[in-house]
């Protein structure tokens, strides 16, 4: 049976089909996130994968019903799977703001759904790192945000080579689009046209400037000749006191599609334009508002980072991890009467915190130790009995080959031992590494 167009596999390394995803990657990128988050004191909350339809009806209106896996439960409510987080954070926010001291720096790595054509980059489910900020009205809170996405990527190895994040402005646009239409109705319809000004053919969007009542000419000129907000600046100068000015440009051809976004937005791009936006974000001021239905007012802004186009990122990057299987150790049976012995030995080295495996049942040496290599072994550990009735154990250094007697209590030493020789000249050649990177 074939799994559901538009979702994924994930299968430890190595992966037995090229159709697959890494769950190993995934692993990696999970824990760089909630390691950046943590760094910036943001601390981790989740909610339900299935949700009111009304709380994304609310936020989005009744077209993106469409959008959505939702279905009528036993119950007779009208639910979704949730296709993004930001609606429940609003209402989980809202709900217990006064529990928390503001701004409130929460993040989240949910599973997300949408029902939609699927594309490079983009299928029906996919995990999201998201990041927001709650209670701050000031450009500060924009610069911590944008600051938290700049190192997430960082973490995982990517540099300012490799992806800019584009800032623009909500205001801005908003100002423009005054200034040409008087027809407040027109804005959302016009923001999702200028949203989509790189992705669509330049004459399907020519047209439907048009049919807003927009000259075509007159947008691109305001996108090339757009200059920083009095926000933008701030939130730039904060950017740059911490080093981070490099990954940062302004460019108006950011807009955001939605209609909720009210100041500074942005987007994440590699620098190649091989894929969609890696993450994108921005100041939504009003959304908590609308989402309690007026019984809490308060400013707000976060961002996206889907795990789909950042994978494919890190594969074209080179950047993805040695994910082939490790253990500390691979303990060896060769003689069955001191089966009881080794099972107990196995134990005492992952109370230690060691990774270990075994035969479950009985083999031959060699198929054993052929398993040792299989799964990475760093060393291989054997108990035997000694003329006057005692048990050693034999550790084996499998890179070096070297092998030595040492008593049974003595092992999770002898292991760690290993263990920490192994890193050790991990550490100095990614070191070496990094030099001859050096320009």
């Amino acid at each position: 049976m074939d799994r559901i167009p538009g979702f994924r596999d994930f299968y430890p390394e190595p992966l037995p089909t090229t159709d697959v995803w890494s769950a190993d990657l995934r692993r990696f990128i999970f824990e760089r996130w909630a390691d950046a988050a943590r760094r910036y004191g943001f601390r981790e909350y989740d909610g339900p994968p299935l949700e009111p339809l009304e709380l994304y009806t609310t936020k989005s209106g009744a077209e993106i019903v469409s959008q959505l896996y939702n279905f009528t439960d036993k119950g007779g409510r009208e639910v979704a799977m949730r296709p993004e987080m930001t609606p429940t954070l609003a209402r989980m926010a809202s709900a217990q703001e006064r529990q928390y001291k503001k701004p409130i720096k929460w993040y989240a790595i949910p599973q997300l759904f949408r029902y939609e054509r699927q594309q490079r980059g983009r299928l029906r489910e996919h995990f999201q790192f998201n990041a927001d900020v709650v209670g701050e009205a000031e450009p500060a809170a924009d610069a911590e945000l944008i600051a938290l996405l700049i190192d997430s990527l960082r973490a995982l190895g990517l540099t300012a080579s490799d992806f800019v994040v584009r800032l623009s402005s909500r205001n801005a646009w908003q100002d423009f689009f005054s200034r040409h239409c008087s027809e407040s109705s027109k804005a959302c319809e016009f923001y999702q046209v200028i949203d989509k000004l790189e992705r669509e053919p330049p004459e399907v969007s020519a047209a439907k400037l048009g049919a807003l009542g927009f000259a075509v000419d007159d947008v691109q000129a305001f996108i090339t000749a757009g200059q920083p907000t009095d926000e933008l600046r701030s939130i730039l100068d904060n950017l740059a006191a911490r080093g981070l000015g490099a990954f940062v440009k302004v460019d108006y051809g950011v807009i955001r599609g939605l209609d909720y976004y009210t100041g500074p937005v942005f987007e994440a791009f590699d620098l190649k334009g091989e894929f969609r936006a890696i993450a994108g974000g921005g100041r939504y001021d009003n959304l908590i508002k609308v989402m309690s239905g007026g019984r809490v007012d308060l400013p707000a802004l976060g961002f996206g980072m889907g795990d789909v186009v950042l994978a494919e990122l890190l594969k074209a990057r080179g950047l993805t991890p040695d994910a082939r299987p490790r253990l500390a150790a691979f303990v060896l049976i060769e003689n069955e009467t001191l089966r009881a012995d080794s099972l107990a030995l196995i134990q005492r080295l992952r109370d230690a915190n060691s990774s270990v495996d075994y035969s479950l049942v009985p083999a031959r040496s060699d198929k054993q130790f052929k398993r040792a290599l299989e799964l990475g072994a760093r060393t291989t550990v054997r108990l035997e009995r000694t003329p006057t009735g005692d048990l050693i154990a034999k550790v084996k250094d499998l890179a070096t080959r070297t092998e030595r007697a040492v008593a049974p209590d003595d092992v999770a030493g002898a292991v760690a031992n290993v263990e920490e020789s192994h890193r050790s000249a991990q550490s100095a050649q990614s070191a070496q590494s990094d030099v001859r990177a050096e320009p």
